[in-house]
């Protein structure tokens, strides 16, 4: 059974370099934004809702999520970054468990939101990550997701500039590859088949793409810390625009 690779240290530079966790802390802001817009769209309160992250890593989304005031539980296939993640709770109340998105081992209909990160452009099996989700959401509830198109600039920057160039490379090779990146249709065709009504993407991006080829280079070099990386990179939302590389999403559980 293929499920999401683990999350993997890159050492290859003169400081460790944990690429998820880049990818992270810089979509965290841009993620909490189209969160916020979809809970208003759908009225789904936070307060009293139970949330599950598919795809936590180190926590940093379950975090913003309790913060919001879900009582959330958070899921990662890495016990590496499970450890991570408990060892940063720092009392959010967050509950981390080790589980990969295609079998998460949670009881039916057991949540209010779902949030999928940085799981659909890495795993073989699309439709069991998204049924799977589908199955732990009560009916009504909303499935939000971030994953990565499979365009020409898709593939240079995630295939290229992240996992193979040596001066930006902040993945291990093989995290990802062209068939696993998809198109907005095909995870929308997903949803459908698994009973979630899509309700449409956004692009996002970062403000200047200058930005993020310098911001990548200084955290592979060790002379930028993880936490000036959102404001150099500035990630914005484009709701009216094409994704050519990333794109957020979300679907509502058929009742």
């Amino acid at each position: 059974m293929a499920t999401a690779p683990h999350i993997a240290l890159d050492t290859a530079g003169p400081t460790a370099v944990d690429g998820r966790h880049i990818r992270a802390v810089t979509f965290q802001s841009v993620r909490l934004d189209y969160l916020r817009r979809v809970l208003a769209g759908t009225g789904l309160p936070a307060a009293g809702s139970r949330a599950l992250v598919v795809g936590s890593g180190r926590g940093l989304l379950a975090h913003g999520l309790a913060r919001l005031g879900f009582e959330v539980v958070a899921t990662d296939p890495s016990p590496a970054a499970t450890a991570l993640a408990r060892a940063a709770a720092r009392g959010t109340g967050v509950t981390y468990l080790t589980r990969p998105a295609e079998e998460l081992g949670l009881p039916d209909a057991s949540f209010d939101l779902l949030y999928c990160a940085d799981t659909l452009e890495i795993t073989e099996r699309p439709d069991a990550v998204v049924a799977e989700a589908a199955r732990v959401l009560r009916p009504g509830g909303v499935l939000v997701y971030d994953t990565v198109n499979r365009t020409p600039v898709s593939r240079l920057i995630y295939l290229g500039a992240f996992q193979a160039f040596p001066g930006t490379r902040i993945m291990p090779r093989g995290r990802y590859a062209a068939h696993r990146l998809r198109r907005p249709a095909e995870i929308a065709d997903a949803l459908d088949r698994a009973g979630l009504s899509a309700r449409g993407v956004s692009a996002f991006k970062p403000r200047d793409i200058r930005s993020l080829v310098r911001a990548t280079r200084g955290r592979r070099r060790g002379t930028l810390t993880d936490e000036r990386l959102p404001e150099l990179v500035d990630m914005v939302l484009d709701p009216g625009g094409s994704p050519v590389v990333t794109y957020l999403g979300h679907a509502v559980r058929r009742t």
